[in-house]
């Protein structure tokens, strides 16, 4: 048991664990401190200053978030000095602040804007600074609006610590401070993987995705245009907090109920190609083994990782599958064979899709991912987007029944679902290859050890007398550390599943506000309840996959599937000009 301390808060004694910070102990005991900088799973930052707090025989007001607790101190939290202190505060934010609240995507979602109507903040009663940056919107995946930045530094100890990108940084001093990029490039010029990260962890509107719902809305009401729809593996545990449901609710069949009353034509399911995915990823695994292929194979379902690899590790680019994203290979079968099967121009195929990533955007803008003589997808929404659509059109999501994906693409197998996850894509993986090289029933399909949120896990499973070695990174980080190990020689696996976004797909860069280690863990054990949930729980074993080889592909790594599911990567400047 930790050693504990006793302390007064408001009148109240409490005990905490030594060395815990007012902010901490306060909360344990159901004392509310507001904060604005703060955030559970970043250092302590003691920036902006709006946790202040009295501490007894303390000369002045003490941040909480960094303030220690000692045995019988004596906190105030509700004075009329602290009150006002805030106040203050706040009011010198917002006088620098845009008040556009309306016209923003965080509006109704804003920490800075909560925080102001909690604290009866309505008037302005400093001269006003208007900012003089210009908006960024040279990203396809993000938008950059330093006048909305309040400088807490979240972002940046998201991209330089957690990442390790190093894109975000303070510059300037004082009253001046502002974060930026080097040499104020845009993003796009900045050696940016378009992973969201630092819009997921913004308390503001000052970094947000590229929106492209209008874009959206415009071809739901083209009657010319047949309209499909794509759903991420992760959105279906995710997309029920943006109205209010809790961490981890499955609502997958709810998911579907909302996209056809938003009009789509069709509604259809990543988690098909995900599987499709498996079975081209998993043959290229034992090819490269059996011919002696570059080992070890390198997943590359994730956007933001590929960019990082092109941009930081050119020199590995070899080691990557071949395969295209879930997301990717899903728009070229929809312009090629649900075109050729449902009699409809793939011209007039308008392919959207529903994910947890902001760096899909600029995925699908990839010149590479145009193999039927189309872009394979045309709009990429995020989770907070589709909340938005969903908002707009007054669609009562919590009362909508559940209702089945349509055929042909919307049939998949638990194996596709867990690519939500770290450690999904490789566990499916794993599942496919034993059976493939054993020609036997693999009895115990949990394998645990690529599970969870350590930074990197690894595994070993024996099959056919060959012990395939495995490793899974998440979080750019961590692809760093993983990175060096096979630039250096020093990794033995056969095969490593990376995902840029901590966690994987359920932290990815486009999931609803607030997303926290918690919130994570949450998701992940949601994806796994749908992965025990369903009928059949391996890729190989999805009969429409079967149908849709024996029918258009022929086989895994055959002609016609490397044409339309395989492409190729390209090294980036890491310093451009």
């Amino acid at each position: 048991m930790k050693d504990q301390v006793r302390l007064t808060i408001d009148g109240r004694e409490v005990r905490a664990d030594r060395g815990s910070s007012i902010l901490a102990a306060a909360r344990d005991a159901g004392i509310t401190i507001p904060t604005l900088c703060h955030h559970p799973d970043q250092r302590v930052k003691a920036l902006c200053r709006i946790c202040v707090v009295e501490v007894e025989r303390s000369r002045t007001l003490q941040a909480a978030c960094a303030f220690p607790i000692a045995e019988d101190m004596v906190v105030r939290t509700r004075s009329p000095a602290i009150r006002e202190a805030r106040r203050t505060v706040l009011e010198l934010i917002i006088a620098r602040h845009p008040l556009d609240c309306l016209q923003c995507a965080r509006n109704l979602h804003c920490e800075l804007q909560t925080l102001a109507e909690r604290m009866g903040v309505r008037e302005a009663n400093f001269h006003r600074l208007d900012s003089s940056i210009e908006l960024d919107t040279s990203s396809p995946s993000l938008v950059r609006e330093p006048a909305k930045c309040i400088v807490c530094r979240r972002c940046v100890e998201a991209c330089q610590e957690v990442q390790q990108v190093g894109v975000l940084f303070p510059m300037h001093r004082g009253a001046d401070t502002v974060v930026g990029t080097a040499g104020d490039r845009g993003l796009l010029d900045a050696v940016c993987t378009m992973c969201g990260q630092c819009s997921l962890i913004c308390p503001t509107g000052a970094i947000t995705e590229q929106d492209h719902t209008r874009q959206v809305w415009e071809a739901l009401g083209d009657p010319k245009r047949h309209v499909v729809v794509q759903t991420a593996p992760a959105t279906r545990v995710t997309i029920g907090e943006e109205f209010g449901m809790e961490p981890g609710s499955i609502v997958t069949g709810k998911l579907v109920a909302a996209l056809r009353r938003l009009g789509f034509d069709r509604v259809f399911d990543t988690d098909f190609t995900a599987d499709l995915t498996i079975l081209e990823e998993a043959h290229e695994l034992l090819h490269r083994v059996k011919e002696g292929g570059v080992l070890p194979l390198i997943t590359s379902c994730s956007p933001g990782w590929i960019k990082y690899v092109e941009h930081f590790f050119p020199q590995l680019l070899p080691h990557l599958s071949s395969c295209k994203s879930p997301q990717q290979m899903f728009g070229a079968l929809a312009k090629t064979y649900y075109a050729e099967r449902a009699g409809i121009d793939p011209a007039d195929i308008h392919v959207v899709s529903i994910m947890p990533c902001t760096a899909k955007k600029f995925e699908a803008g990839r010149p590479e991912m145009t193999a039927s003589g189309y872009a394979d997808v045309d709009a990429v929404l995020t989770s907070r987007e589709l909340g938005r659509m969903l908002r707009e059109a007054g669609i009562d999501f919590a009362d909508l029944p559940e209702e089945e994906y349509d055929l042909p693409l919307g049939i998949s197998t638990g194996a596709a679902a867990i690519f939500g996850a770290s450690g999904g894509v490789m566990e499916a993986a794993l599942r496919t290859a034993y059976e493939t090289i054993t020609g036997s029933t693999l009895e115990v399909l949990d394998i645990t050890a690529v599970r969870g949120l350590d930074g990197i896990k690894e595994a070993a499973i024996e099959a056919g007398g060959l012990v395939v070695k495995a490793a899974v990174g998440h979080g750019l980080g961590n692809a760093r550390r993983l990175c060096e190990l096979v630039a250096g020689g020093a990794a033995d696996y056969h095969f490593i599943e990376i995902m840029g976004c901590p966690g994987g797909c359920i932290g990815g860069g486009g999931q609803p506000i607030p997303t926290t280690n918690a919130i994570r863990q949450r998701r992940i054990d949601a994806i796994y309840q749908v992965d025990r949930n369903m009928p059949i729980r391996k890729s190989h074993e999805n009969q429409v996959v079967k149908t849709l080889y024996a029918e258009f592909l022929g086989h895994p790594l055959g002609e016609k599937s490397h044409q339309l599911l395989h492409t190729h990567y390209q090294p980036r400047e890491r310093y451009p000009a």
